[in-house]
């Protein structure tokens, strides 16, 4: 069983982190580390924004 505390990162915190993956050359799991947050979670967040991408297209 997990934490009965999940973190919770805003949208834009999310944006910040996967722009940060996409404009620095560096892996998922260096930023997440450089953050302090799970490779994991940062992951999912660019997953979904790409789905989102793909359907609105922005």
């Amino acid at each position: 069983m997990g934490s009965k505390y999940t973190k919770r990162y805003s949208d834009e915190y999310k944006r910040d982190a996967i722009d940060l993956v996409r404009s620095s050359g560096r892996t998922v799991t260096e930023v997440a580390r450089e953050l302090g947050i799970s490779s994991e979670s940062l992951r999912v967040s660019a997953s979904a924004e790409k789905v989102v991408l793909a359907h609105y297209g922005k």
